[in-house]
């Protein structure tokens, strides 16, 4: 909490207006300009703006790297080196992560930091007279879905946490709001910002030249997602059942708002082809980097490539990777088209392991380097199709759901879901329709910041606990699986953030 006594002078980090396509400018100093004085034109609005849009490209963020938080979580992936970095980001996938883990505490204030840019534009923008008043609106919108994506983080990982929506810039007012707000609160906060959005004057998609910019279907698909995780972990005010319907609603509402047919109109690999990443109509919502920058490109492809391989990058690889579990791999149907993709076995004596292949740029823009040009996708509609099948189950249309699911294993070369039945190792991994969603998102999305999520909204803590037990050991790699209990549902609340009240800032069960 500490953060907010600098917050009128964050002013902001700035990113250049992002109508030039991919084109940054430099970040000005925060403390040139006081916060209160700073909203004097339109453009100074939308420079604010693009200081929110830089605060989640952070890896501590929402950025690539943001996996340690997420993937690394769960049982897709993680690393074999336990001793790097003080052994911290091992902790994540072992299970044994503590309060006073720098990684853990940087990612809080990453998140927080989105926030912080987000109120302050919404705290000020009436400061500025608009010849325009649309234009007022989208970057009013655009902030409160940014503020609702990192509330939204924040309150599936620690649970209750603190909510602020106005600026502070005093001691006194930081005491008294270092206090976690349950989660009923925080629900209801990220529902009003993204129903703002959602019906605001955002188009429903962005042109190719504002790729990276906040829509209106990625403010209905986050709803739909939202809705989904209060309506199977009873969070919120709202009966289960209407939860599902809203998440049902806003789902459609993205989904009809789609400018293709059929998801196997788009090519499984056309999503993470660096070279059609502005124009695929799967896409809606990415953090965008810059191609051939030393500062502003990716480097996914060239972190994830194993030692004597170059399918990723041109850059030449001398370490392992990052591991893929070979739990995830088993899960691969035989004919899955997604497998040779996303994963690959390195057959470096070094190495010996199945790494991610997903994210590739070996372009002569990228060089011996590696300065790629991979976004973070954050929304895109296999997605939306994979969440309405789980919302239609739950609405008791089992029908409806499995006609989503299998819009997606069509295009994975699957047969249907009901055809996939009749296969008795598929029936036996998969025995309800259930998790057969759950698979397919798994398989799906792999490494893109959604397993663990999806994994704490299918099980409660004890179901989660029970899943993890049925896994072998071999298949998940050096974190112990024995280390997992209910109480790693949540994170703990960083200790640094604990200490300044040890009541009102409480620590979750079992830290």
């Amino acid at each position: 909490m500490k953060r907010y006594l600098n917050y009128s002078l964050i002013a902001v980090a700035i990113l250049s207006v992002w109508g030039c396509k991919e084109e940054f400018l430099e970040l000005s100093d925060p403390n040139a300009v006081a916060a209160n004085n700073y909203f004097k034109s339109e453009s100074d609005v939308d420079v604010a703006v693009n200081g929110i849009y830089l605060a989640i490209r952070s890896g501590n963020a929402l950025g690539e790297g943001a996996t340690l938080y997420t993937d690394e979580r769960s049982d897709d992936m993680g690393r074999n080196d336990n001793q790097s970095n003080a052994g911290e980001p091992f902790q994540f996938n072992d299970f044994s992560l503590l309060p006073g883990n720098t990684y853990l505490k940087r990612h809080w204030q990453a998140l927080y930091t989105i926030i912080d840019r987000a109120n302050f534009v919404i705290n000020n923008i009436d400061k500025v007279q608009y010849k325009d008043e649309a234009r007022k609106q989208t970057s009013l919108a655009e902030a409160r879905y940014l503020r609702a994506l990192a509330y939204f983080h924040l309150v599936r990982k620690w649970g209750d946490v603190p909510v602020v929506t106005e600026p502070i810039d005093r001691l006194t007012d930081l005491k008294a709001r270092t206090y976690r707000e349950k989660q009923a609160i925080v629900y209801a906060l990220i529902l009003e910002d993204l129903k703002a959005a959602a019906g605001s004057s955002l188009p429903d998609h962005q042109p190719a030249s504002q790729k990276g910019r906040v829509s209106k279907v990625a403010a209905n698909a986050l709803l739909g997602e939202v809705y989904l995780t209060m309506g199977t972990n009873k969070a919120g005010t709202l009966a289960p059942a209407e939860c599902f319907q809203q998440a049902r609603n806003h789902l459609m509402a993205a989904y009809n708002a789609r400018k293709f047919g059929r998801l196997n109109e788009i090519a499984y690999a056309d999503v993470f082809d660096v070279n059609k990443k502005a124009t695929n109509p799967e896409i809606i919502f990415q953090i965008v980097y810059k191609q051939g920058d030393p500062d502003l490109s990716s480097a996914v492809a060239r972190n994830n490539q194993a030692k004597g391989e170059t399918i990723n990058s041109r850059f030449p690889s001398s370490g392992a990777g990052t591991r893929v579990n070979v739990d995830l791999v088993k899960e691969y149907e035989t004919s899955d088209l997604r497998k040779d993709l996303s994963v690959k076995f390195a057959n470096n004596a070094q190495v010996q392991d199945w790494f991610i292949t997903k994210y590739r740029d070996a372009s002569d823009a990228a060089g011996t380097s590696g300065y790629g040009g991979n976004d973070v996708i954050i929304s895109r509609y296999a997605d939306v199709l994979l969440m309405l099948a789980e919302a239609n189950l739950h609405l008791n249309d089992q029908a409806a759901a499995i006609g989503f699911l299998d819009q997606v294993r069509e295009r994975a070369g699957l047969p249907g879901y009901d055809a996939s039945l009749n296969n008795a190792a598929y029936a036996s991994a998969f025995p309800t329709l259930e998790m057969a969603i759950l698979h397919e998102r798994r398989v799906e999305l792999a490494f893109e910041q959604k397993r663990w999520y999806d994994l704490i909204r299918f099980f409660d803590a004890d179901e989660l606990v029970a899943y993890f037990k049925t896994k072998k050991q071999g298949d998940y790699g050096v974190a112990k699986l024995a280390n997992i209990g209910t109480k790693d549902r949540y994170y703990p609340i960083p200790f640094d953030e604990y200490k300044l009240d040890p009541e009102k800032m409480y620590q979750n069960p079992g830290y």
